[in-house]
């Protein structure tokens, strides 16, 4: 669990974001706080094989489970800070596929674990020489690409970010009420998200406060597309709101590629994630921070959208007040 108040950096060209996602934070502040989780940790890579035939591959897929101690030296062999900690497999034909799951430091992990995958495809194949070499990277991952398994197994931090608001600050600040919310929350969210086929998300708009903190600290941006496939969920509690949102795969880090940048190292700092280094705390924390602030803005926007024109409005007043100030 998080504690404390953060400043938190967003690089975005969508005006209305700050002090959308600040009128959130101000909610916030209004209550007990925001609580959150890091339900789990983990980065994946699946490799590709064939063998001669199906019977062939699935006695592999058994015998890799009596292996397993062999392969978790094999990984620990590749990295200082890798660790295997499962697989899944599935079986297609006389195609393999094997998505490793990995603990990776405070890194998000995408060189690591490919850097591991390829130590592990050169044991199997030498342990399975039957085998065929097909890709170190299958699909089954699923990296930077829409899917129900990263939601169902999780890819990089699970978090889960919760607040109970009272219904006078809801009222006062958000200018509507938990009914309102949750009515909304259930029509466009949920059933609306069904109705388009929405793939194991429930959200109106994750995507820009990931955006906006990925840009900021030096993360990997295209990890949005499985990074905003998340869940809220909102009820009443004795006429308050209960307010939630559901992350499973935030793919962030705090060390490894973009993190010398000066802007990087100095936002990383102001979000206390820079120390001690390489102990995974790091980066928890900042997939924490990222979960509060995707609440404070998703909060804020659902809360616009129960009352007509405003979501227009604020966009109109803000923009057209940058401009006329250009």
């Amino acid at each position: 669990m998080l504690q404390g108040e953060v400043r938190v950096p967003l690089a975005t060209f969508e005006t209305p974001l700050w002090p959308s996602t600040n009128r959130g934070a101000l909610v916030s502040r209004m209550t007990a706080g925001i609580e959150v989780v890091v339900v789990d940790d983990r980065m994946t890579r699946s490799v590709l094989v064939q063998g001669p035939s199906a019977e062939y591959i699935a006695k592999v897929a058994s015998k890799l489970k009596e292996q397993k101690s062999a392969l978790v030296a094999v990984v620990a062999a590749s990295s200082r800070f890798a660790t295997l900690e499962d697989w899944h497999v599935q079986m297609v034909g006389n195609l393999l596929y094997i998505r490793f799951e990995m603990t990776t430091g405070d890194a998000s992990g995408h060189n690591m674990t490919t850097k591991a995958a390829d130590a592990l495809l050169e044991w199997i194949l030498k342990n399975h020489p039957d085998l065929e070499y097909v890709s170190v990277s299958g699909n089954y991952c699923t990296d930077k690409k829409v899917s129900a398994v990263n939601g169902i197994l999780g890819r990089g931090k699970y978090v889960i970010a919760e607040i109970l608001i009272p219904i006078d600050v809801c009222k006062r600040y958000l200018k509507s009420t938990p009914e309102k919310i949750v009515n909304l929350h259930i029509k466009k969210n949920l059933i609306g998200t069904i109705l388009a086929g929405g793939i194991r998300t429930a959200n109106a708009h994750f995507a820009n406060m990931l955006l906006g903190i990925y840009l900021a600290t030096g993360q990997d941006a295209a990890n949005i597309i499985e990074g905003s496939q998340g869940i809220v969920h909102a009820e009443i509690r004795n006429q308050d709101l209960y307010f939630s949102v559901t992350l499973p795969n935030v793919i962030v880090g705090t060390m490894g590629n973009g993190k010398d940048l000066n802007f990087v190292k100095e936002n990383l700092a102001l979000l206390g994630c820079i120390e001690p280094a390489n102990s995974m705390h790091n980066s928890r924390r900042l997939a924490a921070i990222i979960g509060a602030t995707v609440l404070c803005g998703e909060l804020s926007l659902l809360a616009a959208q129960t009352n007509p024109g405003e979501l227009m409005q604020s966009h109109l007043r803000l923009e057209r007040l940058k401009a006329d100030t250009a």
